[in-house]
């Protein structure tokens, strides 16, 4: 057997299959893996390069300070708690999907959820792009996250192989679970 054909195994073995998930009998000894270690497995594979970076960019750029508001544990457990309620929306709407479900983009949708709320001011660095001109500008995050929320919704219908319903899922799982887990009572600022 080749080595893709072991990794394309090894992705439906640990990767979370909505059509599985529901349909199953016994959904908690799906391939072998626990229910709640295919949420957690799927979490950490990725379809390539691309993939893993997109999600690793916007966690650099916003999770540090989601991170500094709440901890190293509580972001732990904030993070993964993201990535098992966008998986379960995903579930939700598509439940005779039979497309498994990898990557972090619910959990880092939770993340970007959560810096929505506590941080709609910040300035978040841009690239403008009009016709030969390309330029950085500073745009108030709550205007990016919006926007790029807003493109969620609007692609989810068309579905293929991503899952919107993960993002969307993710960044309203993050804005509610953000008022749970910080650590200090604050007063979310005004968007603008």
């Amino acid at each position: 057997m080749s080595l893709g054909k072991y990794v394309e195994v090894f992705i439906f073995k640990a990767a979370l299959i909505p059509h599985e998930f529901t349909l199953s009998l016994k959904p908690s000894l799906l391939y072998g893996f626990p229910l709640i270690k295919k949420f957690i497995a799927s979490m950490f594979l990725h379809g390539g390069f691309v993939h893993i970076a997109g999600n690793m960019l916007f966690l650099w750029i916003f999770g540090n300070n989601v991170e500094d508001t709440l901890g190293h544990m509580r972001f732990l457990l904030f993070y993964l708690l993201c990535g098992i309620m966008a998986s379960s929306v995903h579930i939700f709407m598509n439940p005779a999907s039979t497309v498994p479900i990898i990557g972090a983009s619910g959990a880092i949708a939770g993340v970007l959820g959560a810096y929505f709320l506590l941080f709609p001011r910040a300035r978040v660095w841009v690239l403008f792009f009009f016709i030969i001109f390309v330029r950085l500008i500073p745009v108030p995050a709550v205007i990016v996250l919006g926007m790029w929320f807003i493109l969620q919704i609007l692609s989810a219908p068309a579905g293929g192989d991503v899952a919107w319903y993960a993002h969307i899922g993710g960044f309203i799982a993050g804005m509610t679970l953000i008022m749970v887990f910080q650590k200090r009572k604050r007063k979310y600022r005004r968007f603008l």
